[in-house]
């Protein structure tokens, strides 16, 4: 009983990590934990039907899940960086590259 609540308080806490995300490779990273520690935690309990199993199943498909999630994340141009901005009037938040402001520290 003690193990469900360990793993219940690790995938609330991983949830609330991943909203702490800035960039969108992070917040794919995020993503792609959550879900592969979800995948890996059935496939392991599937295969070993014991805590042990189902544990190392979790962990094992959270890592590879944030591996797969960080790298699908679309690349800027040219290795150009990109910035977040919002619109004053409408209020969407959209990536752009960065002006030379951003460069040149007049933020």
């Amino acid at each position: 009983m003690k193990t469900n609540g360990f793993i219940v308080a690790a995938a609330l806490a991983a949830l609330a990590l991943s909203g702490c995300a800035q960039t969108e490779s992070q917040q794919r990273a995020g993503t792609g934990a959550l879900i592969g520690g979800a995948g890996g935690a059935l496939v392991g309990q599937a295969i070993g039907r014991d805590t042990k199993s189902t544990v190392i199943g979790a962990a094992s498909g959270a890592l590879l899940g944030a591996v797969i999630g960080s790298s699908t994340a679309p690349k800027s141009r040219d290795d150009e960086r990109m910035c977040r901005y919002r619109d004053y009037n409408s209020g969407r938040v959209f990536v752009a590259p960065c002006d030379d402001r951003y460069y040149n520290g007049q933020y």
